[in-house]
């Protein structure tokens, strides 16, 4: 097979793969502003859309991590990029048909990991890296959500109280969806410096491996591409997760929205700026529990919380397991 084509064929892949990356991921994003009505659907996802992409040329250190961290330059071929992703994409696209929020991050990851270790064995898989960037990154990145909501929520509820007694629950909610046009920037902004580099850290490894550009470098077009694949994505199929998250897993409030997307927010920035490719679902979800359970832990509805607790739990395994039958089914032609 021509190594353009092989290279063009990983591109609509990862792309793809971007594609559902906004379906699930960015979903999470806007979950919050729409069941508080901060936002309409439509201006939350331009705005997202938009600080996405900005995220993505503030940092490309997950791009970095994804395309040469975790497997080993030596070890990394097209093929293994190819049926890696695809087995990614499967995975992901499953999840989100069944509106269940996962980390679309750990399904590259685990994607990668199983055409790897089938290909090359575990020899060609950088261990090292795996636990400072990548396992460290999954047991964090619920951990400070969760924390970081609850924190927040509890000092904005101080405050409220303390100063702001006599307003009434009416004019808080009022500021709190005022609040929320600005904190959803945010949050999509570090989205950008994170999850949204999955495909871009992808197209550049593909690139580099196929010998069109010499060093690891993120190229504008691959940052545009991959964040626009991302926003029609949420918009064409983004709304089952925001669904999920805004609706099914607990009534959310506008200082809690507000609370969990800042607190969320300053977890993937911190995470992104040291190159650890966390889950995004992951953080907003621990966020929103972290917040809720502050008030009262009943009001989280368990059965949805536990569905995504399985699901987050067995997406590398599965995401390897489909790439890794991906590998062996297309070897057989090649």
């Amino acid at each position: 097979m021509p190594v353009l084509f092989f290279v063009i064929l990983i591109i609509i892949i990862a792309l793809a793969f971007s594609f559902f990356n906004g379906a699930n991921d960015c979903a999470n994003i806007i979950a919050t502003t729409c069941a508080t009505k901060a936002l309409s659907p439509v201006k939350a996802l331009i705005i997202v859309v938009i600080f996405d992409i900005l995220g993505a040329f503030a940092s490309t250190k997950v791009a970095q991590t994804i395309g040469k961290g975790i497997i080993s330059s030596q070890g990394m071929t097209l093929t293994i990029l190819l049926t890696g992703t695809l087995g990614a994409v499967i995975w992901v696209f499953f999840c989100t048909r069944v509106g269940i929020p996962i980390s679309v991050s750990h399904a590259l990851i685990g994607g990668l990991l199983g055409a790897g270790i089938v290909a090359g064995g575990k020899e060609i898989i950088q261990w090292g890296v795996l636990a400072k960037k990548v396992l460290l990154g999954i047991a964090l990145g619920p951990a400070v959500g969760f924390l970081a909501g609850a924190f927040l929520l509890a000092v904005i509820s101080w405050i409220l109280y303390l100063f702001f007694k006599r307003l009434s629950s009416q004019k808080a909610n009022k500021f709190f969806r005022i609040g929320q046009i600005f904190t959803t920037p945010f949050i999509a902004f570090t989205h950008g410096m994170n999850d949204a580099q999955n495909a871009m850290g992808v197209i550049t490894a593909a690139l580099l491996a196929g010998g069109f550009i010499e060093t690891f470098y993120v190229s504008f077009w691959v940052k545009i591409a991959c964040g626009l694949a991302m926003g029609i994505g949420t918009l064409l199929m983004g709304w089952r997760v925001v669904k999920t998250l805004g609706w099914k897993l607990t009534k959310i409030e506008p200082k809690e929205g507000f609370s969990a997307q800042i607190g969320a927010g300053i977890a993937v920035g911190l995470h992104s700026l040291a190159g650890m490719p966390i889950s995004t679902t992951h953080v907003v979800c621990s966020s929103v529990i972290g917040g809720t359970a502050l008030q009262n832990l009943k009001r989280i509805k368990q059965v949805v919380a536990v569905k995504m607790i399985i699901a987050w739990i067995i997406t590398i395994p599965s995401a390897a397991l489909f790439s890794a039958a991906t590998y062996l089914i297309f070897s057989l032609f090649i």
